[in-house]
């Protein structure tokens, strides 16, 4: 079965960066398009970026041009690097695996990420 580990959400001040990783394993990870979500309190969840592979790339809006996906298919792992955070980006940010064009899809537990002025 899949096992996911989202790692690096926590406390940024306004104009900040951070970097989220989701390392998988238990799958095939080559054939998973990749993606992040979030969502905040009172909201629908959201897609933040999501990737097929390096020139294969969609942004939600308001995320283009201050965030990347990336993936390391080696290491199994997607990256999400967010810079010039805002409050409006507080959220739990939830790493996304699917097949495209299937019903088969999993999810991380999510990682808390606040911007706090």
């Amino acid at each position: 079965q899949v096992q996911v580990v989202e790692s690096g959400g926590g406390l940024v001040q306004p104009g900040g960066s951070l970097r989220l990783s989701c390392a998988v394993s238990g799958i095939d990870f080559r054939i998973y398009a990749m993606g992040w979500y979030r969502q905040a309190p009172g909201k629908q969840r959201e897609l933040v970026a999501q990737i097929i592979h390096d020139r294969s790339k969609k942004y939600g809006d308001f995320v283009k041009g201050r965030f990347t996906i990336s993936r390391d298919n080696a290491k199994k792992t997607v990256y999400l690097q967010m810079n010039s955070l805002n409050p409006e980006d507080t959220a739990v940010y939830y790493c996304n695996g699917e097949v495209p064009r299937t019903g088969r899809v999993f999810w991380g537990q999510g990682t808390q990420v606040t911007v706090s002025s």
